[in-house]
């Protein structure tokens, strides 16, 4: 997808720059916490599902607690490894869940789905009837229990990821009460004007290609959470943006930050 720019003059002849240009949001959705009221739903892929990619860590971190394996929002701290090879300076230290969920911190999901074993997570997810429940992972390379939530064969909607937060934010997921409250108490928080605060988590994923592979130039950004104020309703969104064609920076990033923008404006008189 491109846009065009101003014509301007190059050695006196009048040039239009293609520039690559972000695409809008394919859905956001926006819904009353309690009620389910919806408050907006803009975009024509609310139903479709796609890969969760860092927003599954938000079903994780329940899934974590409830098996004993996290403890609280600073334990465990499990130390970086060389072997997990790690792409962010931020991911090369020790990380504990607050810093796991704040750094989107790859490794260490994989090293909780590890330790959790394959049919403790399939049993974990079942119960959370989380998408399409499948951690098959990439056909052939048997790695589903540490790669099937990033674009591989888990997948959710826009409108599954508003379900699933209404139901932890109300302790109605059919894990313990204690492990969604502690895994609701480490979702990064974002200050909003008037009062309000925004809990959410980003996603960053690649799209299909036509033949079926991955096709890094085009990327799927999530942002997933909630909007709360003291004396005031809850709200839950999610917003999908899914490129076009290749745009500098993350699609989770320009996700969360256009929807941070959007809503003071989505929750004013509504």
């Amino acid at each position: 997808m491109h846009r065009r720019a101003p014509w301007v003059a190059l050695g006196g002849l009048l040039c239009l720059l293609a520039i690559p240009a972000a695409a809008a949001p394919v859905c956001t959705l926006v819904v009353e916490a309690d009620s389910g009221r919806v408050l907006e739903r803009a975009g024509a892929q609310c139903d479709t599902r796609n890969s969760p990619a860092s927003t599954f860590k938000l079903a994780l971190a329940v899934i974590g607690y409830d098996a004993g394996i996290l403890i609280d929002a600073h334990t465990p701290a499990w130390p970086y490894k060389p072997e997990y090879d790690a792409s962010f300076a931020s991911w090369k230290r020790t990380v504990d869940p607050t810093s796991w969920l704040r750094d989107s911190v790859v490794w260490y999901s994989q090293e909780l789905t590890r330790r959790l074993g394959a049919a403790r997570f399939q049993q974990a997810v079942d119960r959370l009837d989380y998408g399409n429940r499948d951690f098959a992972g990439d056909p052939g390379r048997d790695n589903g229990l540490t790669n099937a939530w990033l674009s591989s064969s888990l997948e959710i909607s826009p409108v599954e990821q508003v379900g699933f937060v209404r139901k932890l934010l109300g302790r109605r997921l059919t894990l313990s009460p204690t492990a969604q409250a502690r895994a609701i108490a480490i979702v990064p928080q974002f200050p909003l004007p008037d009062g309000w605060t925004a809990h959410g988590k980003t996603g960053n994923g690649s799209q299909l290609g036509a033949d079926g592979a991955l096709d890094r130039d085009r990327q799927l950004g999530w942002f997933v959470g909630w909007a709360d104020k003291p004396g005031a309703r809850t709200v839950v969104f999610a917003r999908l943006l899914k490129d076009d064609a290749k745009v500098e920076g993350y699609a989770s990033i320009r996700a969360r930050d256009g929807l941070l923008a959007d809503l003071p404006g989505l929750l004013a008189d509504r």
